[in-house]
């Protein structure tokens, strides 16, 4: 299941004196990073199994030799090592008639916690829709994780309650996806 993940109680450090950090966008070459976090982020999501992203895959859809990317990664690096990841991609919204971005995932490395970093990317992301001139940044985050619904509605962010969430993958999706029989 696609979330922002900040959930399992993890030690929370407050630091005092942060260390430096630096966003940037992504490039091909941090692509093993952009999969060790994710695979952190589900281990950390209680759904390690989960993950079947490859290597190969992240290459074609985020870093394509042709054509337009199907999602852009920002990271945050400390002394030069990708410590945190926000994964992103535009939406559109029919009642805005505008774009927007969904956050597909935000991982911080459970020892870079506290320090901002979260905070940073998430703002990078707003900078973009108003750069660009979305409407909306919007992400799902686990019922049970209470601390970044705390550090999310700190933000001003609000929770979309009354949507339901669904998904066709696997068998469904191919069955739905077949042309009807004549």
């Amino acid at each position: 299941m696609p979330s922002v993940g900040v959930g399992r109680p993890y030690p929370s450090p407050v630091r005092e004196t942060p260390e430096p950090f630096s966003l940037r966008s992504a490039t091909r070459a941090d692509i093993p990073e952009i999969l060790r976090l994710v695979r952190e982020l589900a281990d950390y999501e209680r759904e390690p199994e989960a993950v079947e992203a490859s290597e190969e895959l992240y290459g074609r859809w985020l870093f394509p030799t042709h054509g337009t990317p199907t999602a852009y990664t920002e990271v945050a690096e400390v002394q030069g090592r990708v410590v945190a990841i926000a994964l992103w991609y535009p939406t559109f919204s029919t009642w805005t008639g505008s774009p927007g971005i969904w956050l597909e995932d935000l991982f911080v490395e459970p020892d870079h916690r506290g320090a901002g970093i979260g905070r940073a990317l998430l703002r990078r992301l707003a900078g973009v829709c108003l750069e660009r001139g979305y409407r909306r940044l919007e992400w799902w985050v686990l019922g049970w994780n209470t601390p970044s619904i705390e550090f999310y509605e700190g933000l001003g962010a609000v929770a979309m309650d009354e949507w339901r969430h669904y998904r066709l993958d696997g068998a469904a999706l191919a069955q739905a996806g077949r042309p009807p029989s004549r």
